[in-house]
């Protein structure tokens, strides 16, 4: 792995670690609470990666101490900035001294990589995170959110065989009467519960999923640029580290947000497409799909992105309708209640730190539905078109999922943390994709697949790795 001095991708590597502390700095500040900066913070966070995707700078180098600079910074802007849980005394003492020893551990272990280290800083963010799961879980038997109590009650009627679009909920502190996710977020979720007595125990299994999932991504194939053993073991270990140390995690953790689980489709999705078995890529994508409405964003995405193609976005489709099929035939009236209609006619919730909420906290306006979907679909159309043109690479694929997302929440009137953890976890995963290898043979028309730290700096030609499954 080389380091530069600030040169061009210096300055954008500085850049993006910048507005990642300011992006969850201000998330972590944002529960339970509505400020116009952070809106704003998140609104620059928007542009900045909207910047980067129509430059397409690459970041294939960095200064040796920024890594340790943002796994350091994770964990005092995690102690400093307030915090919301239901932990206290004893247990948020130790939830919070296991990620300050992650974040200062991984900190030193990165300053000076080696192959090793970076390994070693990998599985101590892996355990570190699933110590402070089990701390979190533990530590607060009972949280006091809806999402916690409808996913356990949903676990123990997936277990009776009931239909739980068709329940109110006991003792929920917000909705009564509705399960508001897709039904595979349950059946993925419910072994927790019915394991562990938590469903949070299952969140925590599905995150380590994904941090497997990003060490898979990080390994070079055929068609990539040569790699040495430490430039694939950072690869995943900056991410991975990140992602545990980030700001607001416990918070994420506590409240039972189940954004770990679609990342974790997502990923999966990403290194079974990258290994040629684009096909079997179908699966993961189709169950975060059935998990979360907001991720059907994707597929018109996937539609014009070759690699994946038409026919297999629409057979995912397809998958995800088989998937929910059951609970939809088993009562279509509850099913389109709680997924769509209650949504769509939901009351604003008014520490989501959307515009929506601004016009309407601030000024008494409430945004008409064009306005919102001008913003929504005009970045689906952008993101579209010049997915279309490009045909780039798989990791700045995952920064338009990315955008498309972040665009989405900042006009929506229920926004919360982990819809945007959403937008930067799926940024810190394209940083895992290996470097392609500069093919003489391909004409470049612009479509070159940028990726982050590797081994060389400059620019490169080619585009995502084909399906080789058929």
């Amino acid at each position: 792995m080389k380091f530069a001095g600030l040169d061009r991708p210096a300055y954008a590597a500085c850049s993006l670690a910048a507005l990642w502390l300011a992006y969850l700095g201000v998330l972590q500040w944002s529960v339970v609470r509505f400020r116009f900066p952070i809106v704003l913070t998140l609104t620059v966070g928007a542009i900045g990666l909207g910047i980067w995707l129509w430059r397409r700078t690459e970041i294939r180098s960095a200064p040796s101490w920024l890594v340790p600079v943002v796994l350091l910074a994770s964990v005092a802007i995690t102690w400093v900035v307030p915090l919301f849980s239901y932990l206290r005394a004893g247990s948020l003492t130790a939830a919070l001294t296991v990620l300050t020893v992650v974040g200062v551990g991984a900190a030193g272990l990165l300053a000076a990589p080696t192959a090793a280290r970076a390994r070693a800083a990998y599985l101590l963010a892996v355990l570190g995170h699933v110590v402070t799961a089990a701390i979190t879980t533990i530590g607060d038997p009972a949280p006091r959110i809806d999402v916690w109590v409808t996913l356990q009650q949903a676990s123990d009627a997936l277990a009776r065989g009931e239909n739980f679009y068709d329940m109110n909920w006991t003792d929920s502190p917000g909705i009564q009467d509705a399960f508001t996710y897709l039904p595979w977020t349950t059946v993925l979720l419910a072994p927790g519960r019915w394991i562990g007595g938590d469903v949070r125990w299952a969140i925590a299994f599905w995150s380590v999923v994904l941090f497997a999932g990003i060490w898979a991504l990080a390994k070079a194939l055929p068609g990539d640029e040569p790699s040495s053993a430490c430039a694939t073991a950072l690869r995943a270990a900056i991410p991975v580290t990140a992602l545990v140390v980030a700001p607001g995690t416990l918070t994420q953790i506590d409240q039972a947000w189940t954004e770990p689980l679609l990342a974790a489709g997502i990923v999966w999705w990403a290194v079974l497409v990258r290994r040629g078995h684009a096909w079997w890529a179908i699966v993961p994508l189709a169950l975060a799909c059935a998990s979360k409405q907001h991720v059907a964003l994707l597929l018109p995405l996937l539609l014009l992105w070759q690699p994946f193609g038409a026919r297999r976005a629409v057979a995912t489709g397809a998958l995800t309708g088989v998937l929910i099929a059951p609970w939809f035939l088993a009562s279509p009236s509850d099913f389109v209640h709680d997924t769509i209609t209650l949504l769509v006619g939901f009351h604003p919730i008014r520490f989501a730190n959307t515009w929506y909420l601004w016009f309407l906290n601030e000024h008494g306006v409430t945004l008409p539905l064009w306005v919102t979907g001008l913003v929504v679909f005009g970045a689906l159309g952008m993101a579209a078109w010049l997915i279309h043109r490009r045909q780039p690479g798989i990791d700045e694929l995952l920064r338009w999922f990315a955008f498309v997302l972040l665009a989405a929440n900042l006009v929506n009137k229920q926004a919360f943390y982990n819809q945007y953890w959403l937008s930067a976890a799926l940024v810190a995963i394209s940083l895992a994709v290996p470097a392609r290898a500069q093919d003489d043979n391909v004409e470049d028309t612009g479509a070159r697949a940028v990726s982050s730290f590797d081994v060389t700096v400059g620019p490169r030609a080619g585009s995502a790795r084909p399906a080789t499954d058929g």
